[in-house]
């Protein structure tokens, strides 16, 4: 008898808590054609005044709230000072799409350079850099690495491929079979290298 009431008197509650605000379901949610975000995100996106133009021709009315409302933000900004700057938060993070830059190896020399090193006590691991400037896929060259030499291998930070043991005359003929496009005298043997972290 009193679960029919129930969901009156949850109702009642919900109303006065959110000011009686009708929503109906399902909801629409509207997502921008430029960053494919919900129109209220596309603020943090990098190309923010494309959203602008593309919300203007698909969505007229929401354009028109959204410079009302930019209009009030600077006018409270104005009249604020630098306050409402620092509330705000300013980011191109990760909304923003960057492009690969392809012409930046073209330039550059390319070779392989092979070298040695210990880590730890007397653990060896040899170093493979350059094989981005030949377009190879570092991940994947990294998991074959690891499975010819069935050896740990995985790729660092710096566009270099990591090897654990000493591999470095295997790889002077390894590279050259499995990527023609690397040719034997682009590879360089540069010997020991010195222990990251030491100068």
């Amino acid at each position: 008898m009193h679960a029919v009431n129930e969901p009156d008197e949850i109702k009642k509650k919900v109303e006065e808590c959110h000011g009686a605000v009708e929503v109906t379901y399902p909801i629409e949610v509207k997502y921008c054609g430029n960053c494919s975000m919900p129109i209220e995100y596309c603020e943090y996106y990098a190309e923010y005044d494309k959203c602008k133009e593309w919300l203007a021709k698909n969505y007229p009315e929401d354009y028109e709230k959204l410079m009302l409302r930019e209009v009030e933000e600077a006018a409270g900004a104005s009249a604020g000072g630098m306050d409402s700057d620092r509330k705000r938060q300013k980011r191109g993070g990760k909304g923003m799409l960057r492009a690969k830059k392809d012409n930046e190896d073209d330039n550059e020399l390319k070779c392989v350079r092979l070298s040695c090193t210990t880590r730890g006590k007397n653990k060896r691991v040899t170093l493979v850099a350059g094989l981005a400037a030949f377009k190879i896929d570092l991940r994947a060259a990294a998991k074959f690495f690891g499975t010819k030499f069935a050896c740990g291998s995985s790729v660092s930070g710096d566009k270099e491929i990591v090897i654990q043991g000493d591999v470095k005359d295997d790889l002077l003929e390894v590279i050259p079979d499995k990527w023609p496009e690397v040719p034997r005298d682009a590879i360089d043997d540069c010997g020991e290298s010195k222990k990251r972290g030491q100068s």
